[in-house]
């Protein structure tokens, strides 16, 4: 994920992503495929070489190869590497068109060293970094001429700096506090959805149809995901321009409150001729 200094109290990506792969189905990996395809408005990405920056799980590294990518895959959390390995092992023992990595985007020698790619892509990972503008900026560098760039970042909302403290508390939380601030998040939103007249139950028995994703792992995710940046579409548009991309498309939306958190916004950018 990123190169973090002591300053931070780590949350464990990693060991949430092998937990979260234990049971991993082939319809969590179908619906991950077709996350990608929209995300990158295409059918298949058969002959394009493919840089996933901070695999986590390995997931949608496992999705690109599916889709016939050329995959390489690293992460700076060495649990989320062993994650990626131990699935590349599952579904494409013995491939040598999908390497994986220990590696830190914020880490100049090793971006360096990889080179350029057709797609980069980075899911929910640079605002982690503890210094997600220099990642921003590590990551366009690795687009190749016409490249795409493929990201989602966490939104801002007016209770970042809230969910920033919660954040930090959980990450050097005993597991126990850990369950007992997941019991009353849960708790609550559940209250949510009933006080607006939506299904809970259906949520989150639907939930893999978001990326083949899955609530409770995301949940653990969001509450301890720390470091935490956030940020609003307008300063990523005029970041990307600035490094000679042009917008694609994006799912990014106003500021909002954040009761429960920010949610992140996709951008897919191109790098200008």
């Amino acid at each position: 994920m990123s190169n973090l200094s002591d300053r931070y109290p780590r949350f464990g990506f990693g060991e949430n992503w092998l937990d979260f792969a234990r049971d991993l189905t082939e319809q969590q990996i179908v619906e991950a495929e077709k996350s990608l395809r929209r995300l990158l408005d295409r059918a298949s990405l058969e002959g394009l070489s493919f840089l996933d920056i901070g695999s986590g799980s390995g997931l949608f590294s496992l999705a690109a190869r599916r889709l016939g990518a050329r995959v390489h895959s690293f992460d700076f959390d060495t649990d989320s590497v062993s994650c990626t390995v131990r699935l590349h092992d599952r579904y494409f023992g013995g491939d040598r068109q999908w390497t994986i990595e220990q590696g830190s985007i914020l880490d100049p020698d090793y971006v360096r060293k990889l080179g350029t790619f057709d797609v980069v892509y980075s899911w929910g990972v640079l605002h982690h970094t503890g210094a997600m503008h220099e990642a921003l900026d590590a990551a366009t560098r690795l687009a190749g001429p016409q490249g795409l760039f493929a990201f989602a970042l966490y939104r801002r909302t007016l209770m970042c700096g809230l969910w920033r403290w919660e954040k930090r508390w959980y990450a050097g939380a005993s597991a126990d506090a850990q369950r007992r601030a997941r019991a009353v998040y849960v708790g609550l939103l559940r209250m949510a959805f009933r006080l607006t007249g939506r299904d809970f139950r259906s949520y989150v028995a639907n939930y893999h149809s978001v990326r083949g994703m899955d609530f409770i792992h995301d949940v653990h995710d969001w509450m301890g995901g720390y470091p935490y940046e956030s940020i609003l579409g307008p300063e990523v548009d005029m970041l990307m321009r600035e490094r000679g991309f042009v917008r694609v498309h994006s799912t990014d939306r106003p500021m909002t409150t954040g009761i429960f958190g920010s949610g992140c916004d996709e951008y897919l950018y191109r790098r200008a001729s």
